[in-house]
């Protein structure tokens, strides 16, 4: 797996980076050769926050902590993503080699109850093409976290989200695996 720092007023040591691929060395078994880990260090006055975004054919796996030190943010990562990977265990055996994944993760102190996915509501959105500030006033205007639409300039379907930091991300589609 291939290992990209982004280091946010801050510069990583070295016994950092060596953590870092330590943990991430356990998912070995689990992705291929092609994935790739992008591991985003912030540190601010009190806080120091570590993301990492593991990604691998068109499956992608984040997790983001903020603890008081970057080691201990790292941890919680890695902990985060392996019940991420146990939860999902079975849809992604599909996916990947069989049994690799039951070799990584251990079994929880509680068996997780596998569950189907079951769609409870389905909403039609209007395909009027609008820009991008529009949807992002439009989904402020229903108090929902994310807003799908037809981009004006594009004419392809994207998604505008509200992020944990207050600031807007958008969704663009690109051909993949």
């Amino acid at each position: 797996m291939k290992i990209t720092y982004t280091e946010r007023k801050c510069n990583l040591r070295d016994n950092f980076k060596q953590r870092v691929e330590k943990k991430l060395s356990k998912f070995d078994k689990i992705f291929s050769d092609e994935a790739q880990a992008f591991v985003v260090v912030t540190v601010d006055k009190n806080s120091q926050t570590v993301e990492i975004t593991i990604r691998d054919k068109s499956m992608v796996y984040r997790a983001e902590k903020t603890m008081p030190e970057m080691n201990d943010a790292v941890d919680k990562c890695i902990d985060v993503l392996g019940r991420q990977l146990r939860k999902n265990k079975s849809k992604l055996e599909k996916r990947l080699r069989q049994g690799s994944l039951e070799e990584l993760v251990a079994p929880a102190e509680e068996p997780e109850v596998e569950e189907d996915y079951t769609i409870v509501r389905t909403k039609e959105i209007p395909v009027k093409p609008i820009s991008v500030d529009e949807a992002i006033l439009q989904m402020n205007m229903v108090g929902h976290k994310f807003y799908v639409f037809t981009n004006a300039e594009t004419n392809e379907v994207n998604v505008v989200y509200l992020r944990d930091d207050g600031k807007y991300g958008l969704l663009v589609p690109t051909v993949g695996e």
